[in-house]
């Protein structure tokens, strides 16, 4: 029988992890929430530091003199261009421009990168070096990482660490020792809120749980599981693949796939970059004709959804989490997309959804509706296309 992985803070999480509430993500289980409810672990996010274990994440070290042309050649991010210690989100396509996979670039040194990624790369990373002078090693099982979120993370990791973080800026990377452990420490995550990822080697991860823990307990720290995360990305206007989107070598169909500029990634799709990469001629097509749909945030307008539910006596009926599940989009009585994540925002009280919508519907301001379910009806609550983020605190790239 196929027994789930455990990530190398499995020891202590699951000792915390009360509900049993676990999930599978990446071939591994990890914690769900560590509460029967969720608002404990969401609000250290947005009003503390909550430490998120992250481990899951596909890790490759990509070293040698041609490293960085192997990912220039991969990514539409002009990765000769990033400097040591430069971190950068990027999606990469097929030949096509649909979109198999996203993550992060770390340069780590001048001829080493990690790259991460939801799904395994190492295939696709081998077939594109061919002829190449680089070394591609998977580290995933042989490096965790804890992600630590929210407006407190900086000054628990600076009660801990040799070297302060408070010159470490947005989407940078730095060497650093926690607690007496060799890690390095990226000032990235996925909730939207200043926040640090921590990298490190499997035998030291329970020896820095313990360390932030203790250094975290006059802030409040709390475990917190992907549950409350999920409600804090979508509020961040981030996606996740197999949920907002298909990988392209997994799709049944074309309807399935996605461009990065159909997922409003147009700001990594860097077109003017020199020379070829993976999907340049179908994407500067896409740039120059316009993208047939487009992934935009969509707010529902409370007051006008309070009758749906006033009709049967009921007050509006939201899911306390994030809902994976996908909500015709209308306008009148034609259907112009989709939902595929849907939240209620506890710090912006307002039913939010990431949501994919033909031309020209994408439009910010265009009034459309989304179906909700009241007592087993399906009805459609109106509301309105905004852009993404729907939250972005001031303190998160300072």
């Amino acid at each position: 029988m196929l027994e789930l992985k455990r990530t190398p803070f499995h020891e202590r999480t699951s000792r915390l992890c009360l509900p049993q509430n676990w999930r599978r993500w990446a071939g591994h289980i990890v914690a769900g929430s560590y509460d029967l409810h969720l608002d404990r672990e969401y609000w250290a996010i947005r009003d503390g530091v909550a430490a998120i274990d992250v481990s899951p994440l596909m890790k490759y070290i990509i070293t040698g003199p041609d490293a960085a042309r192997l990912l220039h050649k991969l990514t539409p991010r002009d990765v000769q261009k990033m400097a040591v210690g430069q971190v950068g989100y990027t999606g990469w396509c097929d030949e096509e421009g649909k979109l198999l996979d996203d993550g992060t670039i770390s340069r780590l040194a001048e001829d080493t990168f990690r790259l991460t990624s939801a799904e395994p790369s190492l295939r696709w990373l081998s077939m594109n070096a061919v002829g190449m002078d680089v070394t591609i090693t998977e580290v995933t099982e042989d490096v965790a990482a804890l992600s630590l979120q929210g407006p407190k993370s900086r000054a628990v990791l600076n009660r801990c660490c040799a070297k302060t973080l408070d010159k470490l800026k947005y989407f940078k990377v730095m060497a650093n020792t926690l607690a007496g452990k060799p890690v390095t420490i990226s000032r990235t995550g996925y909730t939207g809120d200043l926040g640090y990822e921590i990298w490190i080697d499997k035998a030291d991860a329970l020896h820095v749980w313990d360390a932030l823990m203790e250094a975290g307990a006059d802030y409040g720290i709390v475990p917190c599981g992907i549950l409350a995360m999920d409600m804090a990305r979508v509020e961040a206007g981030l996606f996740m693949i197999d949920v907002d989107y298909t990988a392209a070598n997994h799709a049944w169909i074309e309807g399935q796939k996605s461009t990065p500029l159909e997922m409003g990634l147009d700001w990594a799709v860097q077109l003017d970059k020199p020379g070829y990469f993976v999907g340049r001629r179908a994407l500067e097509k896409e740039k120059r004709e316009g993208s047939a749909w487009k992934l935009v945030g969509f707010e529902v307008d409370w007051e006008k959804m309070e009758p749906l539910f006033a009709r049967v006596g009921l007050p509006p009926q939201i899911p306390g989490m994030a809902v994976r599940e996908s909500l015709p989009m209308m306008q009148g009585d034609r259907q112009v997309g989709y939902a595929s994540t849907s939240t209620w925002s506890p710090v912006l009280k307002k039913y939010i959804a990431l949501v994919h919508l033909q031309r020209p519907y994408y439009e910010p301001g265009t009034a459309l509706t989304m179906e909700v379910t009241v007592e087993h009806k399906r009805l459609q609550a109106p509301g309105k296309v905004v852009k993404l983020p729907f939250y972005e605190p001031e303190w998160k790239k300072k």
